[in-house]
């Protein structure tokens, strides 16, 4: 089962489509999921192309653990999980700042939302200093923790060298800049996500007029528009975001003396969320496109692509041959068996086409009611304000996946309506 949760009051803060962040990860939540380790076959063209050349940094971390990691059983608990894993009470707080592999660590950095507590900066040891994926938001706080998490390792602001975030979301991508200004390292962001932050509005005045649009387009009812736009413009800000330095393409390798990482672009969460694939120990790590509990929310909304949850589908399916030992995800804890956890999230989204599907049936037009016959822990009318918004842009994701599958389509009106075009 899937659900809807939204305990307490965000901060602050949207994301340039108008998604309140601190639903980002949390508008379908997974009550139980259970993990195990498998093989996973790989054909010999795809093993091929994962195998690349090592440097002296590859020879040294394979003097450390030889070829141990390649016999670990698939029922071993392997000696690098620790506080992290799926054993972590739900209820903990902060876990601590831990050595997952030989040269690599990760940093927990708190969040200023009521939803997820943090998010994991993950760090590279390299010969010219330290290098992280993503930053965390723009507070004290995390600023703090990443510069203590960096003293653990061994190094201070100033030998930062790198910083590759999965996207521009502030959770992962708003700390980058001040701890450019601090070490002078670069910060990298795949190209759509660049061009994302170029078209950001740049007010709330703004983003309410594109909500405005987007939820009459739906067929909301003219106070749930009202009452969301006046708790918008009342409790929330627009965080800073500037352009980053160097643009990471699909299949690029990062300049990461040492190591073997390469970018995979995995569009849908945002137009040009990243995940980086660790060849030699054989991890993921997977921002936040794959989770262990959660599901990613799949907007649809004014700066998306025509169709972010068929961008999104594709992408997971990018990612189940791979060869992983474990995924390292941007929230929660690590795990393993991610092709499990792939099949899982495209189940889910089957499960809400097929709601979709059977609300047009039942005589369901507008986006709206095609929401109302979803899926949520809590009905319909008493989702409210932030929860109700990303509901109402993932219900539109939905939709436009259909439309590009032949199966519905938008017809014109004021609102526009949906009719379904197979039996």
């Amino acid at each position: 089962m899937w659900k809807l949760t939204a305990q307490g009051k965000p901060v602050g803060g949207f994301d340039a489509g108008g998604i309140p962040l601190f639903v980002q990860c949390r508008l379908h939540e997974e009550r139980r999921y259970e993990q195990k380790s498998v093989d996973v076959p790989l054909g010999s063209a795809a093993r091929s192309a994962l195998r690349h050349p090592g440097g002296s940094g590859q020879r040294s971390r394979e003097g450390d653990l030889g070829d141990r990691r390649r016999r670990t059983p698939a029922n071993a608990e392997p000696w690098w999980r620790l506080v992290t894993s799926a054993n972590q009470p739900v209820g903990w707080g902060l876990p601590p700042v831990e050595r997952l592999r030989p040269g690599l660590w990760s940093i927990p950095v708190p969040l200023p939302t009521a939803g997820l507590r943090h998010v994991f900066v993950y760090l590279f040891e390299t010969e010219r200093g330290a290098y992280v994926v993503d930053s965390g938001w723009d507070t004290e706080e995390a600023f703090a923790a990443v510069e203590a998490g960096l003293a653990v390792a061994g190094y201070s602001i100033g030998e930062l060298r790198g910083i590759m975030a999965t996207h521009m979301h502030p959770d992962h991508y708003g700390l980058a800049v001040r701890l450019r200004e601090a070490s002078g390292a670069w910060v990298s962001l795949h190209a759509a996500d660049a061009d994302l932050i170029r078209r950001r509005p740049s007010d709330l005045e703004v983003l309410s007029e594109r909500t405005i649009a987007l939820f009459r387009r739906a067929g909301a009812p003219a106070e749930d528009v009202d009452g969301l736009v006046a708790r918008m413009t009342s409790t929330a800000s627009m965080p800073d975001a500037a352009l980053p330095d160097i643009l990471l393409e699909d299949g690029e390798r990062p300049d990461v003396p040492g190591w073997e990482l390469r970018t995979i672009w995995t569009p849908g969460h945002s137009p040009g969320h990243l995940c980086f694939w660790e060849p030699f120990y054989r991890l993921l790590l997977s921002g936040d496109h794959v989770l262990p509990r959660i599901t990613p929310n799949i907007p649809f909304h004014t700066q998306a692509d025509d169709d972010p949850l068929g961008d999104y589908l594709a992408s997971l399916d990018k990612l189940a041959d791979l060869p992983v030992e474990e995924v390292l995800p941007a929230h929660e804890y690590r795990f393993v068996d991610h092709p499990g956890r792939i099949a899982a999230l495209k189940r889910h989204h089957g499960e809400r086409f097929a709601e979709v599907l059977t609300a047009l049936r039942d005589g369901a037009a507008s986006a709206w009611d095609i929401g109302r016959h979803m899926t949520w822990s809590s009905p319909w009318d008493k989702i409210e304000g932030f929860m109700k918004r990303a509901a109402v842009a993932e219900a539109l994701a939905h939709l436009r996946a259909l439309e590009r599958r032949g199966l519905v389509r938008e017809r014109g009106g004021d609102p526009p309506s949906w009719e379904l075009l197979v039996g």
